[in-house]
């Protein structure tokens, strides 16, 4: 399996004179997911679930299949532990107001990793101060490290809810998410794990580690934009109240009061092209394999950090390990402020992020305002990372430092 093979599957890598290296952002689309979801559209356009006629039918098996394809991709027990949402925001979102608003009260701990992306943040502020439930951080080594010390201080008898990522969208490091679900059940706590960035790049089996629930987003796996899921335990979902009302996700309503059905969780007509186009995005990663993605995204990485590591000027964020980087490189360069950094790189036809990629508390906590990203997916090539290296190697000349 070549990478100018896979290449082919990608109408815009095929179209576009560009090396795209914002992956974490959002992913490229393999020419599968278009025609899925055109497909549905040209073929199945129905709304979904509540029609008795052929076409709504198949819209509505189409659907279903596509909860199940999610539900053995990640591992859950039951295709009903699977809720369709817009993406992992909205995922995070919902636990914190169906879960996190009914079940936490004054006296009560969140314990909130000082990585996690501002979707896994801003929702247990709102959480703590709509409760009084108190916001505690768990920081990390300089490297992204969890250790098991700041674990143990963190997660105690108060503890009532951890909310963590698997995957720093800034550092790319890997979190011990068995460990931690382990350290919070003893003391009664549930876990909510941020799978944006882990889902499109490692195996991920819910049950293995124990996670209460976890969401990602179907455009970083290559998906549509739009669809996103929630995985929750059974137990969980069954007594949490739905995080929107309307249409589809009642059983009954009467003038003072509805009963609501067990898709309570999905009001309103639902992103079922979304939910197609997701599956046969997942159905390529599985076809690809993760040992495959694993190795060559490893490759890129080491690539990437090897070169830009031997520039002196710059300063990469995390682990000196590749491989405790998931395809992810943030950097800094002196005297270069990273927004000019990714200017210059675009007019190479170059694109990566820059910023503070939503995790401005864990930035400020490194020391720095913001870093620019480069972040590869499999279907990048050692050329491109050969380009990003060559034209990092001459941004502080062309900002007039003379180097």
């Amino acid at each position: 399996m070549t990478t100018d093979n896979i290449r082919k599957n990608f109408p815009l890598l095929q179209q576009m004179d560009t090396i795209y290296l914002d992956n974490a952002a959002t992913a490229q689309r393999p020419s599968c997911v278009l025609v899925a979801v055109q497909e549905f559209y040209e073929q199945k356009n129905a709304n979904p679930l509540r029609g008795f006629y052929p076409l709504s039918l198949e819209a509505t098996e189409s659907y279903q299949e596509a909860r199940k394809t999610v539900q053995e991709f990640i591992h859950a027990e039951e295709p009903e532990e699977i809720i369709f949402t817009r993406n992992t925001t909205e995922s995070l979102n919902l636990v914190a107001y169906s879960y996190g608003l009914n079940f936490l009260k004054e006296g009560d701990e969140i314990a909130v990793t000082i990585m996690e992306h501002h979707s896994n943040l801003l929702p247990w502020q709102m959480v703590s101060r709509m409760t009084g439930a108190k916001l505690h951080y768990l920081e990390c080594t300089s490297e992204g490290e969890l250790t098991d010390e700041e674990l143990q201080k963190g997660i105690n008898e108060r503890t009532r809810l951890v909310a963590v990522t698997q995957v720093s969208n800034v550092l790319g490091c890997v979190n011990p998410i068995q460990k931690i679900t382990e350290m919070a059940h003893r003391v009664g706590a549930v876990v909510v794990v941020d799978g944006a960035q882990s889902v499109p790049h490692m195996p991920v089996d819910v049950q293995a580690l124990d996670a209460d629930f976890l969401a990602f987003s179907g455009h970083k796996l290559m998906g549509p934009m739009g669809i996103g899921c929630l995985y929750g335990k059974r137990e969980l979902l069954e007594k949490m109240p739905p995080f929107l009302t309307g249409g589809e996700m009642i059983d009954s309503v009467y003038r003072d009061g509805a009963v609501f059905a067990p898709q309570k969780f999905e009001a309103g007509t639902v992103n079922a092209a979304g939910a197609v186009g997701l599956a046969a995005a997942i159905r390529y990663l599985q076809e690809k394999g993760f040992d495959y993605i694993q190795k060559k995204e490893l490759e890129l990485t080491q690539r990437a950090m090897e070169g830009l590591g031997a520039l002196p000027y710059v300063h990469i964020l995390g682990s000196k390990d590749p491989a405790n980087h998931t395809g992810i490189v943030s950097f800094t360069i002196d005297g270069v402020h990273p927004h000019d950094v990714s200017e210059i790189l675009s007019s190479d036809g170059i694109d990566v992020r820059a910023g503070h990629h939503c995790a401005q508390p864990l930035l400020e906590y490194l020391g720095v305002r913001s870093s620019t990203r480069a972040s590869m997916m499999f279907y990048n090539t050692p050329e491109e990372i050969d380009a990003l290296i060559e034209s990092v190697s001459t941004i502080r000349r062309r900002m007039g430092y003379g180097e």
